[in-house]
């Protein structure tokens, strides 16, 4: 990834359960049983070639979603400056 950042990396429990996961993926899916080494450099493969575009999207959709709330902020977060004598206006 760029700016120096690490590749992506799973935590060693989530690392654990996606190999898992492959190798039921394998044994369901196409009739292989593939031992845990395998499974892990599918893995591997799949951080390294595919992770950097899941992890654009999600970017992406996060700064979607941050600049959608940030264009409401003007509206929501506005209160009008000087308000007493408009206050005092409607009262009278």
């Amino acid at each position: 990834m760029g700016r120096g950042m690490p590749s992506i990396t799973l935590s060693d429990d989530s690392r654990k359960r996606a190999i898992a996961s492959i190798q039921r993926y394998f044994a369901d899916h196409l009739d292989q049983d593939i031992g845990e080494l395998k499974a892990t450099l599918a893995l591997d493969y799949f951080l390294a070639e595919h992770g950097p575009s899941i992890y654009n999207a999600a970017i992406a959709d996060a700064k979607t979603f941050f600049d959608e709330r940030a264009a409401d902020l003007g509206a929501i977060c506005y209160h009008a400056e000087f308000p007493y004598w408009e206050a005092r206006k409607r009262s009278t």
